[in-house]
This record gives C-alpha cells, structure tokens and sequence, in this order.
C-alpha cells in the first residue's frame, strides 16, 4: 500500500541529484539505497570476520592498553 511521506527540499534535492534516469522514480532511489546499504553491511561484516581471523587484529580493548587508557 502507498504510502505518503514529507522530506525537506534538501532531501528532494539529493533524491532528484541520486537518479540514474529522469524517470526513475524516488520509491526506487529510495529502494536502490536500502539494497546497496544492506549489501554493503554483509560485505563489511564477512570483511570484519575474516580480519579478526588474521594476526593484524587487534581489538579495541588491546588499542586501549597500548596507549594507556
């Protein structure tokens, strides 16, 4: 069901500056974001186990001992 929403025009700006074609419509920007958003969170995470694997990890906790805090 559709759904009605308010942005300021800086956002419309934004929307209207991030379409790929003129017609492209801001429900698909909008969804286009969301997937990119979802798709870059899975990599990152894969990304983040995979170091924590390797012997350059170090947690935050050592960091802090390190520099003495």
């Amino acid at each position: 069901m559709p759904t009605t929403i308010q942005i300021s025009d800086n956002i419309k700006l934004a929307l209207d500056r991030m379409k790929m074609i003129e017609r492209e419509t801001y429900n698909e920007v909008i969804g286009r974001m969301i997937e990119d958003d979802m798709e870059l969170s899975e990599k990152t995470k894969k990304e983040l186990e995979e170091k924590k694997k390797s012997k350059d990890f170090v947690s935050h906790e050592e960091v802090k001992k390190r520099i003495g805090l």
